[in-house]
């Protein structure tokens, strides 16, 4: 026989089950019109790239459409074994994603955090930090950078390079100079993230810093006890956020190199989407760890709870 307790369990379980399911049922509904866009627009193409992937893909002699010849995995071969190109612009592309990444999160918590305060005219500097997000699509981002509106000032005016040159290793130095030369355009990617922040900023009661006041908690005490567990699982979200917006971006080269083999005779489309789904691949992997970090995280909260 079950004791009273056993069974009280058993039905707080039940019920937490109950709201969970109600709760991913909501969101579903949200998404459900991204969903039918995906599988109306996207599905085909992505499954059309997996397969044109393990073809050699050219023009019949007629000109009547395309021939496909099966190799394999002889295009996944082709890009670690006889690329040159495609393994060293991957390393630093994820040589960079790893400064990059982190840099905007902590701008848009940074300032996230002065948005937050009451001040006059607040609403007008939200609004101004979101403002690139609306404007800067990728070829007005591209014709900034190619006017040298994208790096900071200072780093030519006081020979910035010269000392980082000095300080560090050719590898790390390229590295560092490379993402001061964009800086300014990297920081307008982090409209998004501010506003993310805003939103948790939001879900953290007035009521807990008033009581942590009351005990004499410093804010910097505040900061670390109250508001940073509370919105460590949208430092996660933005995270990932920005590592898919770095991935896509204008100025990433292994996304150009994908497009000129899309029109090489040698390796066409059949060697491009392999590149894509190799891409694709390394891009998960990160993305993959933050969802499992995110989701160890919700268990242990619902557990305390």
């Amino acid at each position: 026989m079950k004791t009273h307790m056993e069974m009280s369990r058993e039905e707080h379980v039940r019920q937490k089950r109950r709201q969970s399911f109600r709760e991913a049922r909501r969101g579903y509904m949200f998404l459900l019109p991204w969903l039918i866009g995906i599988a109306t627009f996207v599905a085909y193409p992505l499954l059309y790239s997996f397969y044109i992937s393990f073809h050699k893909v050219g023009v019949k002699q007629d000109g009547s459409g395309l021939k496909y010849d099966f190799v394999g995995m002889t295009n996944y071969k082709y890009a670690f074994v006889f690329d040159n190109v495609f393994p060293v612009e991957m390393l630093l592309f994820m040589r960079e994603v790893l400064l990059v990444v982190p840099i905007t999160v902590i701008f848009a918590l940074l300032i996230s955090i002065m948005l937050n305060q009451k001040f006059k005219g607040r609403m007008l500097f939200r609004a101004v930090f979101f403002l690139p997000v609306i404007f800067a699509s990728g070829q007005v981002l591209l014709e900034l950078f190619n006017q040298g509106q994208g790096s900071l000032p200072f780093v030519e005016q006081y020979n910035v390079a010269d000392i980082i040159y000095d300080v560090l290793p050719v590898t790390a130095a390229d590295t560092v100079m490379d993402l001061l030369g964009k800086f300014v355009i990297i920081l307008w990617f982090s409209g998004v993230q501010i506003i993310l922040f805003l939103a948790a900023f939001q879900t953290i009661s007035r009521s807990t810093y008033e009581a942590a006041q009351i005990d004499g908690a410093t804010p910097w005490e505040s900061f670390w006890k109250i508001t940073f567990p509370a919105v460590t699982p949208f430092i996660i979200l933005n995270l990932i956020y920005t590592l898919i917006e770095q991935s896509s971006n204008p100025f990433n080269p292994v996304l150009k190199h994908i497009l000129q083999n899309t029109s090489d005779v040698k390796t066409g489309y059949g060697y491009a989407s392999a590149l894509g789904w190799i891409y694709f691949a390394f891009i998960m992997i990160p993305i993959g760890i933050l969802v499992y970090i995110a989701r160890v995280q919700s268990r242990k909260k619902e557990e305390a709870q």
